[in-house]
């Protein structure tokens, strides 16, 4: 059984990187200097294969193995912030007003280093893995475009690997779930058409703003009455644009939101009853709809034989009561499931101790988790393409 103790060494340095990562956060697919550091670290590592601007700012480095021939396996990290303002006071906080790794990316970009580190230098497997540095995970789908571009041609990768931190997971401990683990992400506008006026005179008007709120109290009935409680479905409206002053009763109203599903039959019956939901509603009142749906994100799905195969390598690290292998799905998405469609494998939640949640000001990535999340990538290599 493998354990942490041989990456303690790496601790520091890898702690070193993600804190500048940390400090100097970059957006989608703007990453340049967050890119650059990882090539110059690769390169670094002895690790002479590696291909920069896939994607536009995307890396995939190549180690071999010196236990003969074998497959490729790919394990990938995102390297993209957030537009958000940090609050977490760390005295490594951002030092780029607006932007922060609120997600741990950081994180996840130090400790696929790391394991690179260690695997160029002990190469203790049979046929090669590849290091996939993705930009844009957090809105430009990087991943799909990552695999449009032929990375798993390119680099005949056979099966490829994620990890996500998770705070709320214990430090040392990991989650995974055969099947679906993250959900389907849409996004949808609706436009209500009425009648604008005077605000002192609404008789004379087809308020879109009442409607509007109809349509948003409609929506969460489709949750409440029209799905099997079992199903998953979250419809959220996070928009709402109406007048700018308070005497008129506006012409339309704009309303925008995030549709969440785990199931191809629940997905369907949320695009088509949005639409009718909302244009019943309207209808009533004398007024009308249009509904604008956009499916990006497919659900994250996990194939039997790559939980299988990450459940044993994290088990082999850190013992089997420390591998969660039955974890619920959850409802945010993930571009990684657009590598999971090209090829098996599978992605793994990796404990984060009782930090603030991703996405919030005051979160910061864990490094007492960097030494599980190295030698998790070591282990699976290692387990997957064994010498």
């Amino acid at each position: 059984m493998l354990n942490v103790e041989p990456f303690r060494e790496l601790e520091a340095e890898v702690t070193e990187w993600r804190r500048h990562l940390h400090q100097h956060p970059e957006l989608d697919y703007r990453v340049h200097n967050t890119a650059k550091f990882v090539a110059e670290k690769l390169a670094s590592f002895g690790i002479n294969h590696i291909e920069t601007g896939i994607a536009e700012t995307g890396i995939v480095a190549l180690i071999q193995g010196e236990g003969g021939d074998g497959p490729t396996i790919g394990l990938r990290a995102d390297m993209d912030a957030l537009p958000i303002v940090e609050a977490s006071n760390k005295p490594w906080s951002s030092q780029v007003p607006g932007k922060m790794h609120a997600c741990g990316h950081d994180g996840h970009t130090a400790m696929l280093l790391g394991a690179a580190k260690h695997l160029a230098k002990t190469r203790n497997f049979k046929g090669a893995v590849a290091l996939i540095f993705q930009p844009a995970e957090e809105d430009g789908r990087g991943g799909q475009k990552m695999v449009q571009e032929g990375i798993m041609e390119r680099f005949g990768i056979s099966q490829v690997f994620g990890m996500h931190n998770s705070p709320g997971i214990e430090i040392g401990k990991f989650g995974i779930a055969d099947g679906p683990i993250l959900a389907a992400l849409d996004e949808f506008d609706i436009v209500v058409k009425g009648r604008g006026g005077h605000a002192a005179q609404p008789h004379r008007t087809i308020d879109p703003v009442v409607i509007g709120a109809q349509i948003i109290m409609g929506l969460q009935t489709l949750v409440s009455r029209y799905t099997d409680p079992t199903e998953s479905l979250v419809i959220s409206v996070t928009k709402l644009s109406a007048a700018q002053a308070y005497n008129i009763i506006p012409e339309q109203v704009e309303l925008s939101g995030t549709v969440r599903t785990l199931l191809p039959s629940v997905r369907d019956f949320a695009e088509q009853h949005i639409l009718l939901s909302a244009k019943g509603i309207a209808q009533g009142f004398g007024a009308d709809v249009e509904l604008k749906y956009r499916r990006l994100e497919p659900m994250t799905i996990n194939h039997t034989e790559g939980t299988d195969l990450a459940v044993k390598a994290a088990r082999k690290l850190v013992g089997a009561n420390s591998v969660d292998d039955k974890v619920k799905p959850r409802m945010g998405s993930e571009d990684f499931a657009y590598m999971l469609q090209a090829r098996p494998g599978a992605m793994i939640w990796l404990g984060n101790g009782s930090t603030a949640g991703l996405h919030n000001p005051a979160y910061d990535f864990s490094d007492e988790a960097l030494r599980y999340g190295i030698g998790y990538w070591v282990s699976l290599v290692e387990t997957a393409l064994p010498a």
